[in-house]
């Protein structure tokens, strides 16, 4: 069995993880997060990779609170960058294949094409920044890499902007929500699913790769909450808004569509449509709370 470590894996995509994890049984897996594996520490990975023989590791572990990261810049570098070059040297030393997880937040949002892998970065952001440096980080490390940027992602698992607008939807008879910022939803579930196959496919991968996977289409953040209050039949009036009538200490990009072609051109796959993946979800989430 190949030993692959999920740094992160109580997180959302973590999470989803571990669920496909119970029916790999050609991995061994490794399930850590903060308290059993502190990434900042680079004695404590070199030791982990080490003992369990690591071959691949996902690294799921972000700092993510993005209007939290203006005033935590230092904290959002630590986890978000400098923790990403101690993933990189131990994985170098023990000759392992690191999969990183980047964010749409890495583009200023003014591009208004669907970005590809080798569009500029710009961010605007101390989140993006240090996304960002997590990056080039990689691109000058001589480890084997993967990272994959995504945008939206959402699950049955944490907190996330779905499971937000089903509270509030419940609780509330309208909500204002931003209509002039586009770009895709993800589920977790295929970003696991897309991961796993890449883990199956490894052997296809250059030693340095960037891929974007999101789900496909185009929405804004009003039209995703729209369509979960239909969906879910919830008696709520979502009301569209400006950016600038919704402030929030971060700017946000206005535009974060990602481009699949590569990733679904390398897998030999198609990718799923944002609204039939937020059908599936909105149903384990269902299943989830009548259990």
């Amino acid at each position: 069995m190949i030993p692959i470590l999920v740094t992160g894996s109580n997180g959302q995509l973590g999470s989803e993880l571990r669920k496909l994890s119970l029916t790999e049984t050609s991995f061994l897996w490794h399930f850590t997060d903060v308290d059993t594996l502190d990434i900042t520490n680079p004695k404590s990975l070199e030791s982990y990779l080490k003992l369990h023989r690591i071959q691949f590791c996902v690294n799921c572990a972000a700092y993510t609170a993005v209007d939290k990261a203006e005033d935590e810049p230092e904290l959002a570098q630590l986890v978000n960058a400098t923790a990403v070059k101690n993933l990189a040297d131990a994985c170098e030393r023990n000759h392992a294949t690191l999969i990183h997880i980047s964010t749409d937040y890495v583009f200023d949002g003014m591009h208004f094409k669907p970005y590809i892998e080798t569009d500029a970065i710009n961010p605007v952001s101390s989140y993006g920044r240090s996304k960002a440096e997590g990056e080039n980080i990689l691109h000058q490390h001589n480890c084997r890499s993967v990272i994959i940027r995504t945008s939206w992602l959402y699950s049955a698992f944490g907190n996330n902007f779905v499971k937000t607008m089903l509270r509030l939807g419940k609780e509330r008879n309208e909500l204002r929500v931003v209509a002039d910022q586009a770009g895709t939803p993800t589920w977790a579930a295929d970003l696991a699913a897309a991961i796993l196959h890449m883990l199956h496919c490894a052997q296809k991968l250059e030693s340095k790769e960037i891929f974007h996977y999101s789900n496909e289409g185009l929405i804004s953040w009003y039209d995703f909450a729209q369509s979960i209050m239909e969906l879910e039949q919830l008696n709520c009036k979502v009301i569209p808004i400006s950016s600038d009538e919704y402030p929030v200490r971060t700017k946000r990009p206005y535009y974060s569509v990602l481009d699949k072609s590569k990733f679904r051109t390398w897998a030999k796959t198609e990718v799923p449509y944002w609204k039939d993946s937020l059908v599936k979800c909105l149903e384990e989430i269902r299943l989830h709370v009548n259990k």
